[in-house]
């Protein structure tokens, strides 16, 4: 084990696996680690939702018989891996944080549990979530609220804050997530992991409502940029069912780091257009400053994002009465405040609106890809705010503006979506509040491998200070408070 190692749970997944390999760690015994420390955290945090642990062990104990007789071992084999609780999980408790599917249990796994399933990965649970993934605050009237492992009072963000928070205490090496306006990313920073929204299609996701919606995309997450590259590894497929499949890329085993000296690298705050506390601006430049003699072709700059809250307001509108219109037609008591305001804005769009979101959200993407002729990589802050009690539903106002929506406080987040890019979120330690902060590295649709060799380049410079390294929570601590409720 590493030196930050002290149970088989707190190995990172790339040390794990690697030592079921080498025979020097047994999977049942990963799992068992695993199993101990959910029992004794998930109490402060309430991250995991749903879990077989019966079945966990016996796929543990035939992965252990596998080793043991030499047998081909997949990418993930012996890795407990949890699912966000919006993809359907074989004989699993799945709700999408929804009353409406508080009991359902789906009788077959959709189509990344089963690949990640394929690569051998065991498949032990589900994380929390918002409904229908809705809101950046992992919270719902099924399961409740999830903690953050830094404060459990505070938000894991959403919507996969139940799988950033379950991994940041050692819950599980590997799991699931998506992201939309940053709802990978956003929990990824606020509880010190790694998440990496990838560009659309490179993961296939056929089993969303709609289909030619490319917004919302499947991404891996992990303690370390190794571990989220291992699980994208075995989640890049290519299939016919989802429109935007691109097909399989040529990923090579192991993740090299960028050369950060060679690199154009951009650097901005907001994009000009999203709000940011003053907090947060000044924990970024300090980073900044600290990579600053590493980043030789670095300069503050940022493509033109003009008229992005438009934007998103439309095509967030159009995705959710596409989605929920009906639900909100017949059982509308039943859904959550988020659902409800995000599908009436939609319903209210008029065909001239959609329209021009259409053709503006083009023409922002066009500027932002000729920005990327220039710049390797783009880099900004994740989140616009520090960590919030998770009893506020959402940031309502930044240094005394109010907030228009729900939503604008993650434009940070959502302005690299409306671009169709893909974009890494690197913890850096933590900000002035003492709670974890995290950067997220940019670049354009494609350049999904290269945003993941200069995260990794990042995590790794970050790394040597005491001040920037990945942050721990402290897990006596929420132990003890897992036992006195």
């Amino acid at each position: 084990m590493n030196s930050t190692a002290t149970e088989p749970c707190d190995l990172t997944a790339s040390e794990a696996r690697r030592l079921i390999g080498a025979r020097k760690l047994a999977p049942s015994e990963l799992l068992e680690s695993c199993l101990a420390r959910t029992n004794s955290t998930n109490g402060a945090i309430n991250a995991v939702v749903a879990s077989d642990d019966a079945l966990a062990r016996r796929t543990a104990k035939e992965q252990d018989e596998d080793v043991a007789k030499g047998r081909a071992l997949g990418l993930l084999h012996g890795l407990p891996v949890g699912i966000k609780d919006l993809e359907p999980v074989q004989g699993l408790t799945t709700t999408w944080g929804s009353l409406l599917f508080k009991d359902h249990v789906p009788d077959a796994d959709g189509t990344n549990v089963a690949n990640l399933r394929m690569a051998g990965a065991n498949i032990f649970a589900k994380t929390n979530t918002p409904e229908f993934g809705a809101g950046a605050n992992t919270r719902n009237r099924v399961y409740g609220a999830t903690g953050n492992p830094f404060d459990p009072v505070l938000t894991a963000a959403g919507s996969s804050g139940g799988s950033a928070a379950a991994l940041a205490v050692g819950q599980m090496p590997l799991a699931s997530g998506s992201d939309y306006g940053g709802s990978l990313r956003t929990p990824s920073a606020y509880c010190g992991i790694v998440g990496f929204r990838p560009s659309p299609g490179v993961i296939p996701h056929p089993d969303r409502p709609a289909g030619l919606v490319p917004w919302g995309v499947l991404g891996p997450m992990g303690r370390t940029v190794e571990d989220a590259y291992l699980m994208f590894r075995a989640q890049v497929d290519e299939n016919v069912s989802d429109p935007y499949s691109t097909g399989t890329l040529d990923l090579p085993e192991t993740l090299a780091s960028a050369d950060l000296a060679s690199l154009r690298v951009a650097i901005t705050t907001d994009f000009g257009e999203a709000p940011v506390a003053r907090n947060i601006r000044s924990v970024f430049a300090d980073r900044m400053r600290r990579l600053s003699a590493r980043l030789v072709g670095a300069e503050e700059t940022h493509p033109d994002y003009a008229g992005l809250h438009d934007i998103f307001e439309i095509h967030r509108g159009l995705a959710f009465a596409t989605q929920h219109q009906e639900r909100l037609a017949r059982h509308r008591d039943q859904l959550d405040r988020n659902v409800v305001d995000n599908t009436e804005r939609g319903l209210k769009l008029s065909m001239a609106e959609i329209g021009r979101g259409m053709v503006e959200q083009h023409k922002l993407m066009q500027r932002v890809n000729a920005f990327f002729e220039d710049w390797d990589v783009l880099i900004a802050p994740t989140a616009s705010v520090s960590p919030f009690p998770h009893a506020q539903l959402f940031v309502e106002e930044i240094d005394g503006e109010k907030m228009p929506t729900y939503m604008r406080w993650l434009a940070l987040a959502y302005a690299p979506t409306m671009a169709l890019c893909c974009a890494c979120n690197v913890p850096t330690g933590r900000d002035d509040k003492g709670l974890p902060f995290g950067i997220q590295v940019i670049g354009p649709r494609g350049s999904d491998l290269h945003v993941l060799q200069v995260a990794r380049a990042i995590e790794e410079a970050f790394a040597t200070d005491p001040v920037t390294a990945r942050p721990i929570p402290d897990i006596a601590a929420l132990v003890g408070r897992s036992k006195t409720g």
